[in-house]
């Protein structure tokens, strides 16, 4: 239970980061940071796969870059799911969703095991 709640925080703070770096991305109250990590963190969970092994092909053909855009549009349906995030396009969204990545891993390295 613990290591769900760090990492629960450790997505909340990166899309926190990345709504103040990336222009585009929009979060109306801290609490919406809260959902949108917990949303993101289902749809990561649930959908993710599912899509990553329908487009598979594509995928092995772009030597796996296809899942960058698929990570942008997981983020950006999150941003039409919670009220209160908004993403303006798709660029903002993929590169919201690219820097995310990036944040939570080098936050991930932070914490202790």
């Amino acid at each position: 239970m613990n290591k769900f709640l760090l990492r629960w925080a450790v997505n909340s703070v990166s899309i926190l980061i990345v709504a103040h770096i990336v222009r585009g991305i929009e979060i109306s109250s801290p609490w919406i940071v809260v959902i949108v990590a917990f949303v993101l963190g289902i749809i990561n969970a649930f959908l993710k796969p599912l899509i990553v092994l329908i487009t598979l092909p594509i995928n092995i053909l772009t030597l796996g870059v296809f899942t960058l855009f698929i990570n942008g549009f997981l983020f950006f349906l999150v941003s039409k799911i919670v009220k209160g995030f908004t993403i303006t396009g798709f660029w903002p969204a993929f590169f919201g969703a690219l820097l995310f990545s990036i944040i939570s891993f080098l936050l991930s390295l932070l914490k202790e095991d």
